[in-house]
């Protein structure tokens, strides 16, 4: 027997209201604050513009979260809000009514709907924002720049219908529209449109930058100034960049690249995958001058460094709290150990993460950073594969590591005695000496759980 569930009040105002919306515009002056975020949902679902529009002229909050009600980005929709705000934006002073300042179409705000509307919202995030309700301290001030706050993820499939309108809306009113975004993702589109873009954003809003696409360093070189301009960044991530033949245009290409890290007073997280163009150059970056806020993550992977970099990074001030270390792919086989021990004993107290993996470290070198590593503390991940390294110096490192109360999960490769002159990988011979480790982990108290990866690598999770 099925329940009937009777309509809510809301519910039975809202479609009285949508029946006549001559009727819904001259209540809505008056229409009590609670009413507001679900009669705004029935108009957007079902189109009503002229009802958008006029609400968006009246609305008594703060921030608009329009982002977190579509599902499929819709123009006339986006059109009816935006004319809306042209009405709001032409009067000298705002209305008694209206408390907005924030268009927010990212898609976040699924709480602030649900819990005005009483009901779930139909797309979900991970991300989310609680109702914001008068803040007299904005809305009794004169009218400053109204923002729109977006995602943007810049590739050729973006510039649809829907974002070349708003970026022509945008355009039109830069003087009293502020366009922001938190997170700005490149994936494949031409410089030429990624200035047209960023020219009409609020660059020092941006907090996070991920470049996906394959660069020359002349194309990033371009892009530097820009980045320069987001102050306000706190993750930088590059994708590996093209270096050129020419060495005395490629150096100035560096210049004009590193030259506008000194402006990114705020960087916590930085990751860069084959930046060959920085080899012999990290005090350009990793200096008292260019970082000015401790590094909590740092990636530089699959490339060359000298001696003197990693001389360099272990000197700097600023990643003495580094959570996270990533030199994957970055051979280290002529590199003196010690460098790698100071660098360690440095971030001893903080790192959590620790990524040595395809670095040509050879038994020496591992030996001689164990004291470093078993400070590590608060270490939780280590992953050392590809490695070459020998039966004894793993059991050393097992030991070593015993101690470390967070670690939870340890990456190892097949160990040497597993590979024939030939570089054969003998799976007999890697099954017993990875018995071998098991008995070593039993005399140690461990979990004696292995299995073998298919890169050949023996993955072992730590005890609770």
């Amino acid at each position: 027997m099925s329940i009937w569930n009777p309509p809510r009040l809301l519910d039975l105002v809202g479609m009285s209201l949508l029946r006549d919306e001559a009727l819904a515009f001259a209540a809505l002056e008056d229409l009590p604050t609670e009413f507001f975020p679900s009669l705004f949902m029935e108009a957007f679902h079902g189109r009503h513009s002229e009802t958008l529009k006029a609400m968006v002229q009246t609305w008594p909050f703060v921030r608009l979260p329009l982002g977190g009600l579509m599902e499929m980005p819709h123009v006339g929709t986006l059109q009816a809000v935006l004319d809306g705000l042209d009405v709001l934006l032409a009067q000298k002073d705002c209305p008694r009514r209206c408390k907005l300042r924030v268009l927010d179409l990212r898609n976040t705000g699924q709480d602030f709907w649900s819990m005005w509307s009483g009901s779930n919202v139909r797309v979900s995030s991970s991300s989310s924002m609680a109702p914001v309700a008068e803040d007299r301290s904005r809305t009794e001030q004169p009218l400053a720049p109204l923002e729109v706050f977006i995602e943007l993820c810049l590739s050729e499939g973006t510039m649809d219908e829907f974002f070349i309108y708003l970026m022509q809306w945008v355009e039109k009113r830069k003087v009293s529209i502020h366009l922001c975004c938190k997170k700005l993702k490149i994936v494949t589109m031409s410089m030429e449109n990624i200035m047209k873009v960023l020219n009409m954003v609020q660059l020092d809003c941006i907090q996070e930058v991920q470049v996906n696409c394959t660069w020359h360093l002349s194309t990033l070189a371009v892009f530097a100034p820009l980045l320069g301009q987001m102050g306000n960044v706190q993750r930088l991530f590059l994708s590996p960049i093209l270096v050129s033949a020419f060495e005395e245009l490629e150096q100035q290409h560096v210049v004009q690249i590193t030259s506008q890290f000194l402006r990114l007073h705020h960087l916590r997280g930085l990751r860069m995958e084959s930046p060959s163009f920085l080899q012999g150059r990290l005090d350009q970056i990793f200096s008292p001058r260019c970082l000015k806020t401790p590094l909590e993550n740092l990636a530089i992977t699959h490339c060359l460094i000298t001696e003197s970099d990693l001389k360099h990074l272990s000197q700097c001030l600023n990643i003495s709290q580094l959570k996270g270390l990533d030199l994957s792919g970055v051979p280290l086989t002529d590199v003196s150990p010690e460098l790698l021990q100071v660098l360690l004993e440095k971030v001893a107290a903080t790192l959590q993460e620790l990524d040595l993996n395809l670095c040509g470290i050879m038994d020496c070198q591992l030996e001689a950073i164990l004291p470093a590593l078993s400070h590590c503390s608060q270490l939780r991940t280590f992953s050392i594969c590809g490695n070459l390294l020998s039966m004894a110096i793993m059991e050393k490192l097992l030991r070593h590591t015993d101690g470390l109360p967070s670690l939870i999960l340890e990456l190892y490769p097949a160990p040497r005695e597993s590979y024939s002159s030939q570089r054969i990988l003998h799976l007999g011979r890697l099954a017993q000496l990875q018995a071998e480790l098991i008995e070593i982990m039993r005399n140690l108290g461990r979990d004696s759980e292995r299995r073998k990866a298919p890169e050949e690598k023996m993955k072992k999770p730590r005890r609770k």
